[in-house]
């Protein structure tokens, strides 16, 4: 947490407002609409306040507010301006952008307010993958550059599975009309579970029974089912340590558990790539991607 910068650069700006860096220098010095700090060697230094102020401002200006409007509002007309319009428009790129502003003000008024005029528009499942996906991927860019707090991220994050987990709530009623159990659950030290619920959601829509174990479990803890008579497919996802120096070891052990027996193992992630065209004794197949998994399904 020590390594997340509190401050942003121009070029952070422009990654998580999608704003060109010469044109928020051109809104600076034309119409003071930013005041960043600046260092002994005369460069930007932006607050989270001049973040959140972009990202309102670029909401009211991809919505035809003109520039030279928005800088005679006070700040906070600018806030109740972007939010009253957040609240109308809920689509794509206008989503998107009310999404990082409801991450980075901590706003779950205006989360759920995008989620609900979303969902009037279109089905949970395509808010899942045109919005939220897009979403996430964007999350990642910025912990990749270090310009967003663990505290954004595990705040949008609880926000989005909370409609994960209520929506696979309301799918209980249906009837399981296919004989698979899925186990879903995390690899010990790994806690980003949103896809893990998300698939979880599609296997149980599509009829299936699914047992879900969630984050961090240690292998030795999958024995009850290990040992099942029933035929079981466990389903998991890899994306951190502590694989990263012996993700063919932990593959390994997998397979001389499963070997003789008839359960299948799924794992999906990009760090598969390691074990792809490993000759196993059990059933385990590889995915890069929930999505690609789901195309077989």
């Amino acid at each position: 947490m020590n390594n997340i910068k509190q401050d942003f650069t121009i070029r952070d700006l422009q990654n998580i407002s999608g704003i060109k860096a010469h044109t928020i220098r051109i809104w600076e010095k034309r119409y003071n609409l930013l005041q960043p700090k600046r260092t002994d060697t005369n460069i930007r230094s932006y607050s989270h306040q001049n973040l959140t102020k972009l990202l309102n401002i670029s909401l009211l200006n991809k919505n035809n507010f003109k520039i030279s409007k928005i800088a005679e509002m006070s700040e906070a007309e600018i806030i109740q301006n972007a939010r009253d319009l957040a609240f109308e428009v809920a689509i794509n790129d206008e989503a998107m952008n009310s999404l990082k502003l409801a991450m980075f003000q901590f706003d779950k008024i205006l989360f759920n307010e995008t989620y609900n005029k979303l969902l009037h528009q279109i089905t949970f499942r395509d808010i899942f993958k045109e919005v939220f996906i897009p979403f996430l991927e964007q999350i990642g860019l910025l912990w990749q550059t270090e310009t967003l707090l663990p505290a954004h991220e595990h705040f949008i994050s609880n926000l989005i599975a909370q409609k994960i987990q209520i929506n696979t709530e309301k799918l209980q009623s249906i009837s399981l009309d296919s004989k698979n159990t899925y186990v879903l659950f995390l690899p010990e030290n790994e806690i980003h579970e949103l896809g893990l619920l998300y698939l979880n959601y599609e296997l149980v829509l599509r009829g299936n029974h699914t047992i879900y174990l969630g984050q961090s479990l240690p292998l030795n803890n999958l024995s009850y089912f290990f040992k099942s008579d029933r035929e079981i497919t466990f389903v998991t996802s890899l994306t951190i340590q502590p694989y990263d120096d012996n993700i063919t070891g932990y593959f390994n052990e997998i397979d001389a558990i499963l070997k003789d027996s008839k359960h299948h193992f799924i794992a999906i992630g990009q760090k598969t790539k390691v074990v792809q065209g490993s000759d196993f004794k059990s059933k385990i197949t590889l995915y890069d991607s929930i999505k690609d998994l789901l195309k077989v399904l």
